[in-house]
């Protein structure tokens, strides 16, 4: 009698895949979408995730492309037009030179994140990654079979990155590092000098250096600058743009990077193997954004600079927790280990559980970002819902004091 195997039970899963997690604020926003499922009124600071519309000239791009049947396979890399206003754009905005075969669009930020880091790191390469990170870097780095090497950037610092603490870090196999300022989930941001002096480390030592500018027009301590406008140091210098913050067209899924040729031939390489060409009407409608009317981007920024004066002074109301003043992005990054102990709570990820399910607000713990002493909180909603969130973050609270 022959023997059945399940499939499950013999299914080998390969070991690059057992080296990552599936991304933490996604899982929140999927619980937080099962409760609203049910009938639950969340107030949502979960996901990065502007709150504003897509701008009507970018929709209304699309609209036309999808109308006069601009919707085959374009070039892998992204259709001429597009490439050519990218780097135009960046050029004029950060005084970077690339030309347009160096830019690569990609379907979405994260993307072209994974695409550069899968070219340049390889078995046994680490890449310097500041703490707190963004939740996807330390897993793309580990899908590359490198190893992410935690530089701790504490709040008594406003969580800054030191070209100093970068010094430290290096090792002989230090082959990337990755910086992403303004910075999720802290806001922390870089100042352009001390940018400066990390790409000349950077360079100095034939480390690439990542950026990560997907904040990069929502930084409120400086005017905006990107490390491809450092471009003696272009050989070495990887920047990662994305149209889902500065635009609000996060569910659009459009980015590029911005790379030396070399890496540029390699990344094309790469997503041709991977997805091909982003969405054909999709372009179209970046083409519009980056070509159109910016009075939008500035609008977004002195909304964002309104409501980060809430956050920050709503959460400092909290007795016991404190809160540092972002520089920059869209988040606040509150320390809230004051409450550990209290109630059976031994972590932010339970403080993050518990606001869901008790107080229905959705936050993302700092176990996430390489942190266990804090939660993240977008304040990319509307004014009446950050209040109203806030304030059941206080009562929530007030219970356990």
């Amino acid at each position: 009698m022959a023997t059945t195997v399940s499939p499950t039970s013999s299914a080998k899963i390969s070991d690059r895949l057992r080296r990552i997690e599936p991304s933490l604020t996604l899982t929140i926003v999927a619980e937080g979408a099962k409760l609203k499922a049910q009938g639950h009124d969340l107030v949502d600071f979960g996901a990065g995730e502007p709150h504003f519309s897509t701008p009507r000239h970018i929709k209304d791009a699309a609209i036309e492309a999808i109308n006069k049947d601009f919707t085959k396979y374009t070039n892998v890399a992204g259709i001429p037009p597009l490439r050519e206003a990218i780097v135009k754009r960046h050029a004029t905005d950060f005084g970077s030179d690339y030309t347009a075969g160096e830019c690569t669009v990609s379907t979405g930020g994260k993307l072209a994140l994974f695409e550069a880091i899968q070219v340049v790191v390889d078995h046994g390469d680490e890449v310097i990654v500041p703490v707190p990170y963004w939740v996807s870097f330390k897993d793309i780095v580990q899908y590359a079979a490198g190893t992410p090497v935690y530089v701790e950037c504490n709040e008594k610092s406003n969580f800054k990155l030191t070209p100093e603490m970068v010094e430290r870090a290096i090792t002989p196999r230090t082959r990337a590092m990755i910086i992403n300022t303004p910075n999720n989930p802290s806001g922390a941001v870089l100042a352009e000098d001390e940018f400066r002096q990390i790409a000349q480390i950077a360079f100095d030592r034939g480390i690439y250096l990542i950026c990560d500018e997907c904040y990069v027009y929502f930084n409120y301590a400086h005017a905006p600058f990107s490390a491809g406008g450092f471009t003696q140091f272009k050989d070495r210098t990887i920047v990662i743009g994305s149209f889902s913050k500065t635009y609000s067209m996060t569910g659009w899924r459009m980015g590029y990077s911005l790379a030396p040729q070399a890496v540029a031939t390699e990344i094309q390489k790469l997503q041709s193997q991977a997805t091909s060409s982003s969405a054909a009407m999709v372009q179209k409608a970046a083409l519009a954004a980056v070509t159109g009317p910016q009075d939008c981007v500035g609008e977004f920024k002195a909304e964002y600079m309104k409501l980060r004066e809430i956050a920050v002074k709503g959460l400092r109301e909290i007795p016991g927790i404190t809160c540092t003043k972002p520089d920059g992005a869209f988040y606040v990054y509150p320390n809230v280990t004051r409450y550990f102990g209290k109630a059976g709570i031994k972590s932010a990820a339970d403080i993050s559980k518990r606001l869901l399910h008790e107080a229905h607000v959705v936050t993302v713990p700092g176990e996430g970002f390489g942190t266990e002493e804090h939660i993240r909180l977008s304040y990319a909603v509307k004014e009446e819902d950050l209040r109203r969130g806030l304030q059941r973050m206080k009562d929530w609270f007030a219970q356990l004091a």
